[in-house]
């Protein structure tokens, strides 16, 4: 049978992976606003330009760039929520390792214990003979 330690350790393990998860999540979701970023300067710069063909799209490139804003926006809401995430899956994974911690303690001082309480008895049975007849050693 395992060790109440033990299946902490197993949940532990189990929630560093879901933080892992979340981590790797943000990070996408950081990879695309950087570059969405880099569309929105494109398409900016294109706004600003003085050629003449750029001048003729202007309104798209408006259109464009109110969609790619409220994309950016939609991002920035969504990184929040894996920011969030991140930090409250970190919260539960080091709780469980300090609950953790704290069982392998305690089992390791119960079986400290149990050792000693060994020792005693073994000593008190040896010194003490089965009955008054018997002679002691």
């Amino acid at each position: 049978m395992k060790t109440r330690s033990e299946k902490l350790k197993r949940l532990v393990a189990v929630q560093r992976h879901l933080e892992q998860m979340a981590e790797n999540d943000l990070a996408e979701t950081a990879r695309q606003r950087r570059e969405l970023a880099v569309t929105i300067d494109v398409v900016a710069d294109a706004m600003g330009s003085v050629h003449p063909l750029h001048r003729m799209f202007s309104g798209h490139y408006a259109s464009q760039l109110g969609r790619l804003a409220g994309k950016d926006q939609m991002l920035a809401e969504l990184q929040q929520v894996h920011e969030n995430r991140v930090l409250r899956e970190r919260a539960k994974a080091d709780r469980l390792e300090e609950h953790m911690l704290d069982a392998r303690t305690a089992e390791d001082r119960e079986e400290a214990d149990n050792a000693i309480y060994d020792l005693v008895d073994q000593h008190v049975l040896r010194a003490a003979p089965a009955s008054g007849k018997v002679e002691p050693r």
